[in-house]
């Protein structure tokens, strides 16, 4: 019965096995591949961000996470005053900034 599948012979078990590294190989394979596209762009992205708030000014015109559009008016070391309709002011968390807009952005803004 053997005419179409050939009888399977085994090996020598030490040939088999290898080395210890030559299994880590993949693993290590894996790993790279999860820092380049997952851990590195992440905290470039952070990096980007603790710049962006440390960089906010009086008058900066920014949209928070929540979606708030907004002028700063006050800005401490944890919180912003941020106006966003005249004689609107609301108190955001400095972190929740998510981006700052081009200056003239909110025209309908009181000066």
């Amino acid at each position: 019965m053997s005419f179409f599948i050939s009888d399977a012979m085994a090996e020598n078990g030490a040939a088999a096995s290898g080395s210890g590294f030559e299994a880590l190989i993949p693993l290590i394979l894996l790993f790279v591949v999860f820092y380049f596209l997952l851990i590195r762009p992440q905290q470039k992205k952070v990096k980007e961000h603790k710049k962006l708030v440390e960089a906010l000014s009086k008058g900066a015109e920014v949209v928070t996470y929540g979606g708030l559009a907004g002028k700063i008016r006050e800005l401490d070391e944890s919180f912003i005053d941020l106006e966003i309709a005249p004689n609107v002011t609301v108190k955001v968390e400095r972190q929740n900034v998510a981006r700052e807009l081009p200056k003239g952005t909110l025209k309908g803004q009181a000066e």
